[in-house]
């Protein structure tokens, strides 16, 4: 880009910062009013809640700021670009999205759109497209190379286990012979669903919640209950309620970043509720790779019947042979003296009670709420952001004010 280019859309950073939200939104309605057939990639629960136009605001955003410095942006691309090769956007799909984007910034600001700049955020956006089709085509050739697949394949409901009151896993092996890739614990993957009597099909990502090397893929979901304002989850709810043992789902190659970072020093996971799907899967790595690793397990739940993969962490805790501490916290209806250290939320007192040494690497995994408690302690203790690891469920969000 020249410089007059780069210099215009500099100068509409206040106004992103301000507009950016509300651009954002009138461009989600105006692309899925125009082409329909996307609505069976997007979630629409992301939409109306707007999480995913709040995260696509920041993005816009970070791009205007750091227009003479893209390469700063490339972590957060790589993150967005892993969800897209996973739901299967494709490079000539990015033309629809520039058109609608600047339609939408015409839209909100009126007289304020002038020529010069929608020519400088046409110029921009095409530079900004060409750089996530570059990595999203690295992804896929690189998940091809390791036996994954473009777009989605379908897989067996081989069983079903209720791990908890609202928490079902889901063992899913491929109908072809050879099909599963190796992975990365962490990852996630998508899957496709027909929901029955709805318009769409539904697309979710699902943490893998078993360590890699199996002959299956494991996937442990939560049932969305709806209250208040906040209707139930569509797509938990027919998984729950409806899968059955046989059934066929179509299934995504496993994509994601967030994943166990080498490292000498000894490993801290956090996890609220459902979140701790991905971290399961990188302490039973970590146990049947690495004899000398030290390895705290620290975990929060609501109550009893909402506790998920207890059993599981106890089998897991005796093959550790006493590198693994495993501590609980329930904030409701407490039963289970010696099993929870507990009775409450997760505190930062606590945590320092239960955690022998902040010199070590955290990966954590929540609510929000929860995820914004635990960086901020964690920053409070001085740990270097190379030793912070967190993942988002949905859209990325904000760790800080």
């Amino acid at each position: 880009m020249n410089k007059e280019t780069i210099r215009v859309i500099k100068s509409s950073v206040p106004v992103l910062e301000s507009k950016g939200e509300e651009i954002v939104i009138a461009f989600y309605h105006h692309l899925l009013e125009t082409h329909p057939e996307l609505k069976n990639i997007f979630n629409r629960t992301n939409q109306k809640n707007l999480r995913q136009p709040r995260a696509l605001a920041t993005m816009v955003y970070q791009a205007a700021k750091y227009i003479d410095r893209l390469d700063t942006l490339l972590p957060a691309v790589k993150e967005v670009a892993e969800k897209h090769r996973s739901i299967g956007i494709k490079p000539d799909q990015y033309p629809i999205v520039g058109e609608n984007l600047l339609w939408a910034i015409k839209y909100v600001l009126k007289e304020g759109a002038t020529d010069e700049l929608l020519q400088a955020w046409a110029q921009a956006y095409g530079e900004i497209a060409d750089i996530f089709i570059s990595v999203e085509n690295g992804l896929r050739e690189n998940m091809i190379k390791k036996g994954g697949w473009k777009g989605f394949a379908p897989f067996t409901v081989e069983k079903i286990v209720q791990e908890s009151d609202i928490v079902k896993s889901f063992y899913l092996s491929p109908k072809s012979e050879g099909l599963l890739p190796d992975y990365y614990p962490g990852q996630y993957i998508s899957i496709k669903v027909r929901v029955p009597n709805t318009p769409y099909t539904q697309i979710r990502q699902y943490s893998l919640s078993d360590a890699p090397g199996g002959h299956y893929f494991r996937i442990s979901v939560k049932r969305e209950e709806g209250r208040g304002n906040q209707p139930e989850g569509l797509v938990s709810n027919y998984l729950h309620n409806q899968l059955r043992q046989g059934d066929i789902l179509e299934v995504s190659a496993p994509a994601g970043d967030f994943s166990l970072r080498p490292s000498q020093k000894p490993v801290v996971f956090i996890s609220g509720g459902i979140g701790q799907t991905p971290l399961i899967a990188m302490v039973k790595h970590l146990v049947n790779h690495d004899p000398h690793k030290n390895i705290t397990w620290i975990h929060s739940a609501k109550d009893p019947g909402k506790l998920a993969f207890f059993d599981e962490i106890k089998e897991i805790i005796d093959r550790a042979e006493g590198r693994l501490d495993a501590y609980y916290a329930l904030s409701q209806n407490v039963s289970r003296n010696g099993d929870i250290q507990k009775r409450g939320r997760i505190d930062e007192d606590w945590l320092k009670h239960v955690i022998q040494t902040t010199d070590a690497d955290y990966y954590f995994c929540g609510p929000l709420p929860f995820m914004k408690f635990i960086y901020t302690v964690l920053k409070s203790w001085n740990v270097p952001d190379s030793q912070v690891h967190y993942e988002f469920f949905g859209p990325k969000g904000a760790l800080m004010a």
